[in-house]
């Protein structure tokens, strides 16, 4: 038996944005949990073309909500050739019924505890429309195959999990939907285990919140001080001590993401954000971290109720003055299965803006309250443009200078880095949606 694994792309194009090109680590995860007697064959829409014709006996493809348009059309090919297609990920589990309108099955949730089932009903032609288990896996001893990476020309970056899931329940957030407020974690032995294999030195720890559980966090990275990697993640202010911070120094942090999202009381209530702290506070966080040589990628989330132009004054003026070396500047995007899309659904401009091409990336698919939808969008662009000009990056090259001269190769990165973001604000902008 033959399965073709597809990662779908936002739309077939060749001109796709290169830091959108990482390794798929879900299908690796899955293809890891594969029969050995099953023969495998994976195709990344986003860097190279499908070969739909290869023989195969069924296909199993990863979706995104962004995605979804294109899986669809990927859909369509192989049935054509009279093949059968299961779905999974964030958007058929949030979009099952949808779904089930293209693809033939559909996994719910994490794929671990279904797989095997998935298989075997695969043998026997006796595919399930749904697939879902009752409790969440157990990721003790699962390592994905990254043979199948081989020659894919991704980001040359490792990415390694070592917990899944968010505690957290904000409201626009589709991974708080999807894991239903939990948090999963892989055995610290096996996350060291995977680190120390890897070819790669550089590593990026995909976790939603690598310090959810601070105690954890903290005998990871000591465990890690000892491999010698330089690693970045994504961590919330309320885990970010004085001792946790000294140990992601010693163990080789370099960055992490940090997502603010806004300064308005009033729309983090909105957000159900309330544990992020005021202006003052997250100013000694971001000081500390700088004293530790820990760079900031700092997120702003705009199209709160209280959001004006002057909530991005705000943002940029915070971005600049503690010298973050890179921001985002997004517009509030309700995705299907979120509260937020529930509660916006009356100022939708339209009701499943990822479908029929009507909606191209950076475009706003609500009405604001205080500023129009097209304006909004285009405040973004403006201010990630401002962020990422040069003056500003000299201005903050400046104040990081200490920081990033005790980084070997550092100041050339953080100019490069800079630099693609600027190119890409302007490539991401109009980007279509599905057909191109």
């Amino acid at each position: 038996m033959v399965i073709t694994f597809i990662m779908a792309a936002m739309s077939h194009t060749k001109s796709y944005i290169k830091t959108w090109q990482m390794e798929p680590i879900g299908i690796a995860q899955v293809v890891a949990l594969t029969p050995k007697d099953v023969a495998i064959k994976f195709y990344d829409d986003r860097v190279e073309e499908i070969d739909y014709d290869f023989p195969t006996d069924y296909v199993a493809i990863s979706m995104e909500t962004y995605s979804a348009q294109r899986s669809y059309e990927i859909i369509e090919e192989y049935h054509k050739r009279g093949k059968k297609v299961i779905a999974g990920g964030f958007h058929p589990t949030l979009m099952t019924d949808e779904v089930l309108e293209h693809a033939d099955s559909v996994i719910v949730g994490e794929a671990e505890n279904v797989w095997r089932e998935v298989i075997e009903d695969c043998r026997t032609k006796s595919l399930k429309k749904i697939y879902k288990s009752k409790i969440r896996p157990d990721l003790s001893g699962i390592f994905p195959d990254r043979s199948i990476f081989k020659n894919k020309n991704y980001m040359p970056i490792a990415l390694i999990e070592s917990s899944r899931g968010c505690r957290f329940d904000c409201q626009f957030c589709s991974i708080a939907a999807f894991y239903q407020k939990s948090c999963n974690y892989r055995p610290i032995e096996d996350v060291v285990k995977e680190v120390r294999e890897s070819t790669n030195k550089t590593v990026f720890f995909i976790d939603d919140n690598i310090g959810s559980d601070v105690e954890r966090a903290k005998e990871l990275f000591r465990q890690l001080a000892p491999l010698k990697i330089k690693w970045f993640s994504q961590i919330s202010t309320s885990s970010l001590d004085d001792e946790i911070v000294g140990l992601m120094r010693k163990s080789g942090c370099l960055g992490v993401l940090i997502g603010f999202e806004s300064f308005n009381k009033a729309n983090l209530a909105q957000m159900n954000k309330t544990w992020n702290v005021g202006m003052e506070r997250y100013e000694k966080i971001l000081n500390r971290l700088t004293k530790n040589k820990i760079f900031v990628y700092g997120t702003f989330i705009f199209g709160y109720d209280e959001d004006d132009e002057g909530s991005f004054k705000e943002a940029l003026q915070f971005a600049i003055k503690n010298n973050l070396v890179l921001a985002a500047f997004n517009h509030l995007m309700p995705f299907p299965g979120t509260p937020v899309y529930e509660s916006m659904r009356s100022r939708l401009k339209y009701d499943k803006w990822w479908l029929g091409n009507q909606c191209k990336f950076g475009d706003v698919v609500f009405e604001p309250k205080r500023v129009s939808a097209e304006r909004l969008s285009e405040l973004c662009y403006v201010y990630k443009k401002k962020f990422y000009s040069f003056p500003m990056m000299l201005k903050r090259a400046w104040g990081l200078r200490w920081c990033l001269l005790s980084h070997l190769g550092m100041m050339g990165d953080f100019f490069k880095y800079n630099w693609i973001c600027n190119k890409e604000t302007t490539q991401r902008r109009g980007f279509k949606i599905g057909k191109d």
